[in-house]
């Protein structure tokens, strides 16, 4: 069962649950299953998200794999389904960790802790051709052991084409990796990893005694004009978020403040800050799912402002997101798994490739944001399985909103048996939300969904 359809039907009586989906909600991004430690990456017009995952009711962390969401208008996430786990690395045993992609030479190199056969934290780097993977494990051994605090990896690549990796808790470490991106010079530093300093200045006053400054995990390096920052989650627990700025991404470190206070129901919290269509976006995460904590997470995503002398001005975690910044063509194939908001389903591996919209029960819909009908929508399609079969409606801006189209979905003999659907539409027209709401027999899998598209 999916996040939602697990918690919906029990908290519908509160109100709670009812309130949040009747909002115009953006955060968290992902309602199917509880993500963490987000790392954006943007390639050829698309922003990649690379997150954690939490097993539902975990009460540690429990993170078997990492997850990869796509967007191209900040407010419709298309699944793309876990690149890379832990068994991918054959000197691993457990915790998929928060890590960091980046892109060199046509190559998509992402770091991620994970704790070693033998012990200890670990970071290794898994390679592959695609932002959207499959990765492998670049180097078969761990880049990175310094025996303590190896977790939280951030990339960076400086304009001079010198890659930065930094790392640590409760320590700021770094190397300069070669241009191979999987390895770095043990002749420099100490054995070619760099520390702190760890200092008041450069990273602010911690309000308890057990260490000296707030700097706690999650550091992440972004540039915006001559100004480097480090932004990272700061402590002590529950933590909050915060920066430093420097001339050189190598530091020394200016303490420039906090930026998110401690919020959102998760004791943890991780940055990742990017640019995207002109606007610069803070990644996060927090417990507001249902169900959801500081063991089941969930990334958010806000647009950052700057003041005019660079500083980043403070902000809260929201509900509604950010604005979209492009419209949803729905005349071409549209991946049943773009969501802007989920009630009640799931997504899945499918076996004619990517992945599949499934789980769906009577009353389950998704919601597809700024929707550009133009002129006017005539047919629908789906690429639909069934094994009970049920009805899918087709809503404009509400899941009671004007119906515009319905496709009867009968039973296709299981649910890998894949056909397409068609109906008329009537009355899409101009930007709208779409819904997709589902009706069928109650407490029966209905069916599973591949892809959609309109015709004019």
């Amino acid at each position: 069962m999916s996040l939602l359809s697990l918690f919906a039907r029990p908290l519908a009586v509160l109100g709670g649950l009812l309130i949040m989906v009747a909002l115009p909600a953006q955060n968290p991004i992902v309602q199917t299953v509880y993500t963490a430690d987000p790392a954006p990456l943007v390639h050829k017009g698309t922003l990649y998200v690379y997150t954690g995952h939490d097993e539902d009711k975990s009460t540690t962390f429990v993170m078997r794999d990492w997850r990869c969401y796509a967007t191209k208008d900040m407010v419709n996430w298309t699944d793309l389904g876990s690149p890379l786990s832990v068994k991918d690395f054959p000197w691993a045993k457990s915790d998929a960790w928060a890590g960091q992609c980046i892109e060199r030479n046509g190559k998509f190199y992402w770091y991620v802790p994970m704790n070693r056969k033998e012990g200890g934290m670990a970071i290794g780097v898994a390679v592959a051709d695609r932002p959207e993977g499959p990765f492998r494990d670049a180097i078969d051994k761990p880049l990175v052991f310094d025996q303590f605090g190896d977790i939280d990896p951030c990339v960076f690549i400086d304009r001079d084409g010198q890659a930065y990796l930094g790392w640590g808790n409760p320590t700021y470490k770094y190397v300069r990796l070669n241009q191979d991106m999987v390895s770095y010079d043990t002749g420099i530093g100490d054995r070619g990893i760099f520390r702190g300093p760890m200092t008041v200045e450069a990273f602010g006053k911690r309000r308890t005694a057990d260490r000296a400054t707030a700097y706690e995990e999650g550091p992440w390096l972004y540039r915006r004009k001559d100004l480097y920052y480090l932004v990272y989650a700061g402590g002590p627990v529950p933590e909050h978020l915060a920066y430093a700025t420097a001339s050189k991404p190598a530091g020394p470190w200016k303490y420039g403040g906090e930026i998110m206070s401690t919020q959102g129901g998760s004791f943890t919290n991780h940055p990742g800050v990017v640019d995207y269509k002109g606007r610069t976006y803070l990644f996060y995460h927090n417990g507001a799912l249902p169900g959801g904590g500081g063991f089941t997470r969930s990334v958010c995503v806000d647009e950052m402002r700057f003041g005019p002398d660079g500083a980043i001005l403070p902000m809260d975690m929201t509900k509604e997101g950010p604005a979209p910044v492009a419209r949803l063509n729905p005349y071409v194939r549209n991946e049943a798994e773009t969501i802007a908001w989920a009630s009640g389903v799931e997504t899945e591996p499918c076996r004619a490739g990517g992945m599949q919209v499934s789980d769906i029960d009577d009353g389950d819909s998704i919601k597809v944001r700024n929707v550009d009908f133009g002129r006017g929508a005539k047919g629908f399609s789906a690429r639909v399985a069934s094994g009970m079969g049920g009805t899918l409606e087709l809503r404009l801006d509400a899941t009671d909103g004007p119906l515009i189209g319905q496709v009867r979905i009968g039973n296709v003999d299981g649910p890998e048996n894949w056909r397409t659907e068609s109906a008329q539409i009537s009355g899409a027209k101009g930007v709208h939300d779409l819904f997709l709401v589902f009706r069928g027999k109650p407490a029966a899998k209905l069916f599973a969904i591949d892809w959609w598209m309109f015709t004019k």
